[in-house]
C-alpha cells in the first residue's frame, strides 16, 4: 500500500470541496487540509471530514498558501487559474506535488505561449524537486482528455477529434449555470481555440456552430466554439499522445451558453466600461452581480429538485476520426455518468459538481496510490494507457463509464 498522504485542498467551492469528500474516504490519506478565505465554507466542510483541518489563506500571496502547505504531499489548486503561478511557487517551495483543474493563466502573456512555457519551464522547476504537476484534471477538461487519449486504442492514425459538451440540466428557478458565475462568463468572452491543420488557432466565441443529434435526446443540439483547454493542449501532444491527430476541436452546448450568446451580443459581458446615467459601469461586473450563483450547499439543491427540474440531461462526446488496419473509421465514444437527481442522490452534489469534482479526485487518488510517476509538468492527456485503464476503474465504480463503437466510415 502506498505511504499515507498529507493533501492541500486550495479553494474549497463545488471542486475543491468534492475533492476533499471523496479522498476523506481513501485509506492512503492521512489529513486533509481545507484552505479558502471564505471561513464560513472552511468550517462548512471540515464539520463533514473525519480528517479534515481548516486554514484561511489569502491566495494573493504565494507566503500565505506556503504557510498552509507546510508538509503537504499535494496541493490541489481549486482556485480560479489567476492564482494558479502563485500555487505553483509554493508548491516548489514546500516541495509538494501539484493538481489543477485547468491550465493557470500567465497576466500579460498570451494563454497559448503560456501554455508552453509550463510545460518547459515550470516543468523543469518540478523536475528539480523530483515532483509532479498535473494541469486539466476535472471532467473538460481532465475526464475528457482521459476519454480522447481511451479512443486512441482503436486506431492507427487520427485526422481529427471533436469532444462535444452538451449541458442540458434546466432548474424551473432561473440558474444559467451550475458552477462558478464569474469563471463561466469570463470564459464565454475569451478566445475560443481550436487545432486545425497542425496549427493552434484564434476563433470567435460563439461561432463556428455544429449541430449534433445525440443519440439518447430527441432535439438537435447546437454546440459553439468555447474557450477550453483541451484543444491547445491536445494539440501541441497530437503528434505524441494523439496518432498524430490535424485537427482537434471542443464544442460546447446549453442552456447557459445560450442565455450567455443572448448578452454577448447585446455587449452586457464586454469588459469596457460604458456609461449609464452619468455612471461607470463594466458591464461584466454587472451581469456577474445580477446572476444567481450556483447551489453549493446540500439544502439548496434539494431545494431546486423538490422544485422540479424542466431538464434533467446532457452529453459529453469524443468522435475521434482516423484509420486502423488500413481503413477509414470514427471511434465513437459516450460518456455516461449520473445525472442531477441521480447525482444528488448518490452524494448530494448536483450533476456538474459530481462529474467534474469526483473527475478531478480520480486524479487525486492516483496521486495517493502512487500512480502518476511521470516527473515534471504533465496534462491529462498525456496518460500512459496503464494509468487511463487505473482512472478508468475506480471511474466506473463511480457510475462513470465509457460507451465506445467503433465503425467504418
Amino acid at each position: 500500500m502506498a505511504n499515507k498522504k498529507k493533501i492541500l485542498i486550495l479553494g474549497v467551492g463545488a471542486q475543491g470541496s468534492t475533492v476533499a469528500k471523496f479522498m476523506d474516504g481513501e485509506d492512503t490519506v492521512s489529513e486533509i487540509v481545507c484552505a479558502d478565505n471564505d471561513e464560513k465554507a472552511v468550517n462548512y466542510l471540515v464539520d463533514n471530514l473525519k480528517k479534515g483541518s481548516g486554514k484561511l489563506v489569502d491566495a494573493n500571496s504565494t507566503d500565505s498558501i506556503v504557510k498552509a502547505a507546510e508538509g503537504v504531499d499535494l496541493i490541489v489548486n481549486a482556485l480560479p487559474a489567476q492564482f494558479g503561478f502563485n500555487v505553483f511557487d509554493a508548491a516548489i517551495a514546500v516541495k509538494a506535488n501539484y493538481q489543477d483543474f485547468t491550465a493557470p493563466d500567465v497576466p500579460g502573456i498570451d494563454w497559448v505561449e503560456s501554455i508552453k512555457k509550463m510545460y518547459t519551464k515550470t516543468g523543469e522547476r518540478f523536475r528539480a524537486i523530483d515532483r509532479t504537476a498535473l494541469i486539466a484534471t476535472g471532467s473538460a477538461p481532465g475526464l475528457i482528455n482521459v476519454a480522447a487519449r481511451d479512443a486512441m486504442r482503436y486506431l492507427d492514425s487520427c485526422e481529427t477529434i471533436y469532444m462535444l459538451v452538451y449541458e442540458g440540466v434546466k432548474a424551473k428557478r432561473f440558474l444559467p449555470f451550475w458552477w462558478s458565475v464569474e469563471t463561466a462568463y469570463t470564459d464565454m468572452v475569451d478566445d475560443a481555440y481550436c487545432y486545425e491543420n497542425g496549427e493552434i488557432l484564434v476563433t470567435e466565441p460563439f461561432s463556428r456552430p455544429v449541430y449534433e443529434k445525440f443519440k439518447h435526446i430527441d432535439e438537435e443540439i447546437k454546440l459553439i466554439e468555447h474557450a477550453h483547454d483541451e484543444p491547445v493542449i491536445m494539440g501541441i501532444n497530437a503528434d505524441e499522445f494523439f496518432r498524430g491527430a490535424k485537427n482537434i476541436y471542443f464544442k460546447y452546448g446549453g442552456f447557459g451558453v445560450e442565455f450567455a450568446e443572448t448578452l454577448y451580443k447585446m455587449g452586457m459581458l464586454s469588459r469596457e466600461p460604458v456609461e449609464v446615467d452619468g455612471c461607470k459601469i463594466v458591464p461584466l461586473n454587472l451581469a456577474i452581480k445580477l446572476t444567481p450563483p450556483a447551489p453549493k450547499y446540500r439544502e439548496e439543491i434539494q431545494e431546486i429538485i423538490d422544485e422540479g427540474l424542466e431538464s434533467d440531461t446532457g452529453a459529453m462526446v469524443i468522435k475521434a476520426y482516423g484509420e486502423k488496419d488500413g481503413e477509414k473509421v470514427l471511434v465513437e465514444t459516450y460518456v455516461d455518468a449520473p445525472g442531477f437527481v441521480d447525482s444528488f442522490e448518490k452524494s448530494g452534489l448536483t450533476a456538474e459538481m459530481y462529474l467534474t469534482g469526483q473527475g478531478g479526485a480520480l486524479f487525486t487518488k492516483m496521486f495517493a496510490d502512487d500512480r502518476i510517476d511521470q516527473k515534471g509538468l504533465i496534462s491529462s492527456d498525456m496518460l500512459t494507457m496503464e494509468q487511463v485503464d487505473y482512472y478508468l476503474k475506480h471511474a466506473a465504480k463511480l457510475d462513470i463509464t465509457l460507451d465506445t463503437e467503433v465503425r467504418k466510415i
